[in-house]
């Protein structure tokens, strides 16, 4: 079926809006704005780009997480299943959430991210400033922004993939990994629904480690952390929603518990730990939707 008018539109737009140029120029003409929002940071902070650093990733982190997750979870719990159910990639489950499930699932986040995650930014804080990281009053330029957050992606994949495949071996899997995957249809909000040892393995030290060998600035952290959460809630959220990344790779993983253990699939496809999902429907949806049809069968909807 050939993409509706609309559909078209919009990814004209999109390419506009992502084109270096455009973003470029509109980082120029925001400058002066995002430079006084971040002045009253440094401000707040008594002018410590390391506090800057401390205080803006836990609240960056910690909000968008709940936040995005909220809106999920919304829908989870049934207040807008009409709206969303087309799009969901298991059909018939959590429909709605159990709310037992989801209590603990609340739990065991918060405790990962405020008593584990606190010290954990503490100590990547401390270690910056032992590297010498760039926390100057001033953001970067562009491009360099961009580049820092080329490689930390790169970065992320790596440790990402080799770490969580490690978390599958059959003398960690039953200690470390299984809790994650109680959740064989995943909900937003259990992306760092997991063991301790694999939180700080999988989910921070994958993130963390880019910025600390560049000594980042605080803002591009604080940007990258917001992209790395928002992915990480949507490739855990069992909607396949139009112009947004497509969970399906990740949702296979949950569904089958083997393979697809990367975030871009780059080393899935070197290693063939994703041959299993390439033979699937689910690789077939497994891209962007332009358009506002549901890429799920309308047998599985019903």
């Amino acid at each position: 079926m050939k993409p509706s008018r609309i559909a078209v539109l919009v990814m004209l737009l999109l390419l506009l809006l992502l084109s270096p140029g455009f973003l470029r120029r509109t980082w120029a003409w925001s400058g002066a704005f995002w430079q006084a929002r971040y002045d009253e940071v440094l401000l707040a902070c008594g002018h410590d780009g390391s506090l800057a650093f401390l205080y803006g990733i836990s609240a960056v982190g910690y909000f968008t997480y709940w936040a995005v997750g909220g809106l999920y979870t919304l829908a989870d719990l049934g207040l807008r299943p009409h709206l969303l159910r087309q799009y969901k990639t298991q059909a018939g489950t959590n429909e709605p959430v159990s709310g037992r499930a989801l209590i603990k699932c609340l739990a065991v986040v918060n405790v990962n991210q405020l008593v584990l995650g606190l010290p954990f930014v503490e100590a990547c804080r401390r270690i910056l400033l032992m590297r010498g990281a760039d926390f100057s009053p001033r953001l970067p330029p562009f491009f360099l922004v961009l580049q820092h957050l080329s490689v930390f992606t790169i970065i992320e994949e790596v440790l990402f993939y080799y770490f969580h495949r490690l978390c599958h071996h059959r003398l960690l899997y039953k200690h470390i990994h299984k809790l994650h995957h109680e959740w064989q249809s995943p909900i937003a909000v259990t992306a760092a629904y997991a063991h301790p040892v694999e939180h700080l393995f999988v989910n921070m030290i994958p993130i963390m480690v880019g910025p600390i060998l560049l000594g980042s600035h605080p803002a591009t952290i604080w940007l990258w952390v917001f992209l790395a959460t928002v992915n990480v809630l949507v490739h855990h959220s069992g909607y396949h929603l139009p112009f947004l990344p497509s969970p399906q790779f990740h949702d296979y993983h949950h569904l089958k518990f083997t393979g697809c253990y990367g975030v871009l699939g780059v080393l899935d496809r070197l290693h063939g730990t994703d041959q299993q999902f390439l033979s699937t429907l689910n690789h077939q949806k497994d891209h962007v939707y332009f358009s506002l049809q549901s890429p799920m069968p309308a047998a599985a909807r019903s």
